[in-house]
C-alpha cells in the first residue's frame, strides 16, 4: 500500500478522506480473517456462534468514534474462551447461563469504563512479563484441550465437564473415537494454517489463512453430506440472528461470589490482554503513534456494555487481528471500522452459506491459535530470560490449568516476588519507588536507589513524565540493588524513545550489576549486595 510518508494520519474524518482506499481493503481482509475466527471463539466459549460476529460488529461500528488506537482491531478473543466457557457453566449452563455471564460482562464494562476515567491504563506495566505470558500459554494449552474432540468430531456428551488435565489425558480416546470423514477436514484445515504462512507466492500473502480453510472445508462438507447425515454439533448454526440480536443480559445471580468472581476475571484478563495488544501494536506502527490506553480502555469498556447487553462475548483489542491489519497496509483507526461493515453484510446476506461451515474447521483455527499462544519458543525465550522467569512462567501455567486464571497469576506474582525478596528487596521497596532527581548543570540525573521492579514500576514511570524533553538525562542504577526484567524493558524501551524525540538518556550504573542470564535485559544483581568483586 502507498502511504503519505512522514505525515501522521489524522484520525478523524480527514484520515478517512485521505486514507480510505488502503483502510478499506485492509478492513476486508481483516474481515475474511475475522468472521471464521469469531464465530469459532463463541462457540467454544458456550456462546451462540453468531454472537462472536455481534461483538466483532460492534467493534468495529462502535468503538471506532471512540479514542482508541489507531491500528488495533477490536472483537473477541481466544485468549477469553476458557474464562467465557466458564462463567456460562458455572451460571446454570446452556441459554440461562449464557445470558447471566452476559450481565456479568456489562457489570465488568462499567468497571471497565471507570478504570479508564481513572488513568489506571498505565497498570498494565505493573505485572511481571513472564507471568502474564504464562498465563497466555496456559490459555492456549486450554485451546488446544478443548478444541481437539471438536477437530476430531467426538460426541461433545462424552467429554462433557472434564478440565483441561483431563481433557489432554483424554487426546487419546478421542483419537479412538473419532470421525474420521469429519475429521480429515479439521486435520487439512490445520496443515493449512500451519504451511500456508510459509508460503512465499506473493499473491497468497493477502490472503488470511483462516479463509482459505473455509473454501476447503464448506465443498468438503457439501461432498461428504455431513449436514444431512451427522448430528447437528458437527455444524455451525446460526438460526434466526437478527431476531436474538435484543436485551439478553439476566442479573438473577449478581449477589453471588460466582457471578462476581467472572466479573474480576473478564475486567482482569480482557484490560490486560488489550492494552498489551495496543502496545505491541503501537510498536508496529511505521507512523510510531502512541496510543491513549485509558481512551482506548474506555471504549473498549462501552463497547463491551453493548456487546453484553445483546448477547456478545467481552472485546478487547485483538493480537492476531491487530497485526495482521498492520501487515495489510492500514493507516487509521477507520480499518477497523469498515472491518465491522463487512462483518454486517455478512450477517445480512451470507447466514446460509456460514451454516455450512463444519466445526471441526473453526476447531483447526483455534488449535493453532492456542499453539501460537504455548509454542516451545515461548518456553525457551522465557528460559533464555532466565531461569527465575520460566520458574514463574511455569507456576503460572500449572495453577491456571489446575484451577483458574486469576489463581495462575496470582501464584505466578507470588513466586515473582519470592525471588525479588532472595534477591535483596525488602517488603517496603516491593511497592514503594525510591529515587533521587538532580539537576547539575544541563544535565538530570535520575538515581534510583532501591529496587527497580515491576510492583513499583508505576512509581518510576509517573516520576520520568515530570522530565522535560530534549534534554540531556543520566539514569543511575549504580545504587539499585535489584533490577528484574520487566523493569529493564521498560526502561530501554524509554531510552530509545527518549532518544528518538531528540533527547540524550544514557543508562549508567549496570556493570556493577550481574545479569542472571546472558540475555540483555535479563533481572540484574547488585554485586556488592552480593559479596562478588
Amino acid at each position: 500500500m502507498k502511504t503519505i510518508q512522514n505525515v501522521i494520519p489524522s484520525s478523524g474524518i480527514k484520515g478517512l478522506k485521505e486514507f480510505w482506499k488502503s483502510d478499506i481493503v485492509s478492513g476486508f481482509l481483516v474481515f475474511l480473517l475475522a468472521l471464521p475466527l469469531s464465530l469459532g471463539i463463541a462457540k467454544a466459549s458456550g456462546f451462540p456462534p453468531a454472537m462472536g460476529v455481534l461483538t466483532a460488529m460492534i467493534g468495529g461500528l462502535f468503538t471506532t468514534f471512540f479514542k482508541v488506537s489507531a491500528l488495533t482491531i477490536k472483537g473477541p478473543a481466544a485468549g477469553l474462551i476458557t474464562i467465557c466457557a466458564g462463567a456460562v457453566m458455572e451460571m446454570g449452563g446452556d441459554e440461562n447461563g449464557w445470558h447471566i455471564a452476559c450481565a456479568a460482562i456489562m457489570v465488568m464494562a462499567v468497571i471497565q469504563v471507570l478504570f479508564g476515567f481513572l488513568k489506571f491504563g498505565a497498570l498494565s506495566d505493573s505485572f511481571p512479563h513472564s507471568s502474564v505470558h504464562g498465563m497466555l500459554a496456559a490459555i492456549g494449552l486450554i485451546i488446544i484441550a478443548k478444541q481437539v474432540p471438536v477437530l476430531l468430531g467426538v460426541d461433545p456428551s462424552s467429554y462433557k465437564g472434564e478440565g483441561p488435565v483431563q481433557l489432554l489425558a483424554d487426546i487419546p480416546r478421542f483419537v479412538l473415537s473419532a470421525h474420521w470423514h469429519i475429521a480429515v477436514i479439521g486435520l487439512l484445515g490445520l496443515l493449512i494454517m500451519v504451511i500456508f504462512p510459509l508460503l512465499k507466492i506473493n499473491f497468497l500473502k493477502k490472503v488470511p489463512a483462516p479463509m482459505i480453510v473455509l473454501l476447503l472445508a464448506i465443498p468438503l462438507g457439501i461432498v461428504e453430506h455431513i449436514k444431512e447425515t451427522e448430528p447437528a454439533y458437527t455444524m455451525v448454526k446460526i438460526g434466526d440472528f437478527w431476531s436474538n440480536v435484543h436485551y439478553n443480559a439476566n442479573f438473577e445471580m449478581i449477589g453471588t461470589f460466582i457471578f462476581w468472581k467472572y466479573v474480576i476475571m473478564f475486567l482482569f484478563v480482557s484490560s490486560l490482554e488489550s492494552l498489551l495488544t495496543v502496545k505491541a501494536v503501537d510498536g508496529l506502527d511505521e507512523h510510531k503513534r502512541e496510543s491513549d490506553y485509558n481512551g482506548d480502555l474506555k471504549a473498549q469498556g462501552a463497547g463491551n456494555f453493548i456487546a453484553g447487553m445483546l448477547g456478545g462475548l467481552p472485546m478487547i483489542s485483538e493480537v492476531v487481528r491487530s497485526s495482521a491489519n498492520v501487515g495489510f497496509g492500514a493507516q487509521t483507526k477507520w480499518s477497523n471500522f469498515f472491518h465491522g461493515v463487512f462483518l454486517l453484510i455478512a450477517m445480512l446476506l451470507l447466514i446460509p452459506v456460514i451454516e455450512m461451515i463444519p466445526n471441526a474447521a473453526l476447531a483447526s483455527m483455534l488449535i493453532f491459535a492456542g499453539y501460537r499462544l504455548a509454542a516451545p519458543k515461548e518456553f525457551f525465550k522465557t528460559y533464555k530470560i532466565g531461569k527465575e522467569q520460566l520458574a514463574i512462567f511455569l507456576v503460572t501455567i500449572i495453577v491456571t490449568l489446575l484451577e483458574d486464571l486469576l489463581l495462575g497469576i496470582a501464584a505466578g506474582i507470588i513466586v515473582k516476588f519470592i525471588f525479588h525478596l532472595y534477591h535483596g528487596a525488602t517488603i517496603k521497596t516491593l511497592f514503594k519507588a525510591n529515587y533521587i532527581v538532580e539537576k547539575v548543570g544541563n544535565k538530570t540525573i535520575f538515581k534510583i536507589k532501591d529496587a527497580a521492579i515491576f510492583s513499583n514500576l508505576l512509581g518510576y514511570k509517573n516520576a520520568l513524565k515530570n522530565i522535560e524533553k530534549n534534554q540531556e538525562v543520566i539514569f543511575d542504577l549504580s545504587e539499585s540493588n535489584l533490577i528484574d526484567h520487566s523493569f529493564m524493558e521498560f526502561i530501554h524501551h524509554y531510552e530509545r524513545e527518549y532518544n528518538i524525540a531528540g533527547g540524550n538518556f544514557k543508562i549508567t550504573g549496570l556493570e556493577l550489576h550481574r545479569a542472571l542470564s546472558e540475555h540483555p535485559l535479563a533481572t540484574q544483581v547488585l554485586r556488592k549486595r552480593k559479596n562478588e568483586k
